[in-house]
């Protein structure tokens, strides 16, 4: 793994922990902003633990065939402000998290429809940017111009590897590490959730988490 200097992600809306593992093993990371959308990724939802279990955050996305359309042109839809209640979502779920107070300031305007943005790359990319900088990862990222049917020599195409659709066994450079759960009196450890869980529940640790979650 570690003999690839770059490698390629695909652009997702608050990434799960496994997403951001990638970040620690890479010199730079090239994000996929050419390919067509795809339903039932990681693209446009994500997964938070709520106090029923497992709940699923997703960003609208104005009626057509996004399947069929480049990832940077697909359009947010605001129609119903979805943000609001997204925020509520969130909040009911991590407003007794030890560092939710500390992050929330940072997360709100986006997470909550104070900033708006018209294509679901751009707010995807706006969300790693804020993420990053609360881990304190400081990488190279570019995003690529054209479809990259095979992968430039040096470069670890990740492209399918992180979904809902894909088993973490799949992976065998995550194993993703245990930390203390809000609803940990109530659930077993709910494995790679969003950067926002673990943001929330374990602060400054986060970063040690990614680490001990890598091999």
């Amino acid at each position: 793994m570690h003999e690839y200097p770059t490698a390629l992600l695909t652009s997702q809306f608050c990434p799960p922990v496994q997403y951001f593992a990638k970040f620690l093993h890479y010199d730079k990371i090239w994000i996929e902003h050419k390919e067509n959308y795809q339903k039932g990724s990681y693209r446009n939802r994500c997964h938070i633990a709520s106090a029923n279990g497992l709940l699923r955050l997703s960003v609208p996305l104005v009626k057509g065939k996004n399947h069929q359309t480049p990832i940077w042109e697909v359009r947010i839809d605001y129609k119903t402000d979805w943000p609001a209640k997204q925020w509520e979502a969130i909040s009911y779920a991590y407003g007794s998290a030890p560092y939710f107070e500390e992050y929330a300031a940072f997360l709100e305007p986006y997470l909550g429809g104070v900033k708006r943005y018209e294509f679901l790359a751009e707010y995807n990319a706006a969300l790693l940017k804020v993420f990053l900088k609360l881990l304190n990862l400081r990488k190279e990222i570019a995003y690529t111009e054209d479809y990259w049917f095979s992968t430039p020599e040096g470069m670890l195409d990740l492209r399918q590897l992180i979904s809902p659709k894909v088993a973490l066994e799949m992976d065998p450079h995550f194993t993703p590490s245990s930390y203390l759960q809000v609803f940990s009196h109530k659930y077993t450890f709910l494995p790679n959730l969003s950067i926002l869980d673990l943001l929330f529940c374990t602060g400054p640790q986060a970063l040690l988490v990614l680490k001990e979650s890598s091999l």
